[in-house]
């Protein structure tokens, strides 16, 4: 597609663009929010820079593709209870988000995507690497997709926030962070190993270690050696790009097919973030009126 309104930068070969030429504390043109949303879609990571955005303008922006989320288990901006706190401090030696996930794959309807906006950032270091689940699911043998597509796997946020938590997330001293643990995080939530897209129609991989317990029908032990191949492979250089964060700059991913991990190399210096976590609701909205 040509672009009339914005410009995109590719990041990498396998995902991610930069996009140019819009200021999303505005209200955005019809014409171009659907450049947008096409780029979003081809690229699976887009990111705008020298943006300027309160928790009020980067909401209006993310309604464009869906409501948001509340989250059970993070600190929240104040007056703000849908866009959640991503933060640490000079003194924290752990941050969030330090493994290879897959936002709240936990729940049953997982969310469509997140937008996550920088307000600190470090001198260096805190970059964000994402990965496409596509090209992951694409470059396996026949045998390895034929394994796989029957299979279901089985997902809880008891790893990372339950009151035993063993996950990234798990009581990390982190005094810029106050997770909420609770005896209520199991939340299980069963779904395909490879999951086909709602939009694009293509297949990507579907399981991270952050929720992901076992394989449906398999113990842990038995399920591990198989997740542990998959986490890896989803991890190889060339399916990723990495998002190098300055103040300003928004970053918003499609959770449906991209695994992302938040790299902790800036010991010292302080990152404070706000995301806004998007359901996949307003696509199920057109789609019921259209019918």
């Amino acid at each position: 597609m040509a672009y009339e309104h914005i410009t995109v930068k590719p990041l990498a070969g396998a995902i991610g663009a930069e996009i140019f030429g819009v200021d999303l504390s505005q209200d955005v043109a019809p014409d171009t929010l659907e450049e947008i949303k096409k780029a979003f879609l081809d690229n699976l990571v887009i990111v705008f820079r020298d943006q300027n955005l309160t928790p009020d303008t980067q909401k209006a922006f993310s309604r464009n593709f869906g409501s948001s989320h509340i989250n059970d288990f993070f600190p929240t901006v104040e007056g703000h209870p849908d866009v959640q706190l991503v933060a640490k401090n000079p003194e924290d030696t752990r941050n969030v988000g330090d493994a290879w996930h897959t936002d709240v794959s936990y729940v049953a309807k997982p969310p469509l995507g997140s937008m996550l906006y920088a307000l600190e950032v470090p001198e260096a270091g805190g970059d964000t690497m994402f990965s496409s689940t596509y090209y992951a699911y694409e470059t396996l043998s026949d045998g390895m997709k034929s394994l796989l597509e029957p299979l279901n796997a089985v997902h809880s946020a008891t790893k990372s926030f339950g009151v035993n938590a063993t996950g990234p997330e798990m009581r990390t001293k982190n005094k810029a962070m106050a997770f909420k643990y609770s005896e209520d995080a199991e939340q299980i939530a069963v779904h395909p190993v490879v999951r086909t897209h709602p939009e694009t129609g293509r297949k990507g991989l579907y399981v991270n270690s952050s929720f992901t317990k076992h394989f449906e029908g398999m113990t842990a032990e038995e399920s591990a050696p198989l997740l542990k191949f998959l986490y890896d492979h989803m991890a190889r250089p060339e399916m990723t790009c990495r998002v190098r964060w300055e103040k300003g700059t928004l970053t918003f991913w499609d959770n449906r097919c991209a695994h992302h991990y938040a790299l902790n190399d800036y010991q010292g210096q302080r990152r404070v973030m706000h995301r806004v976590t998007v359901l996949d609701d307003l696509r199920e909205v057109r789609t019921e009126a259209a019918a």
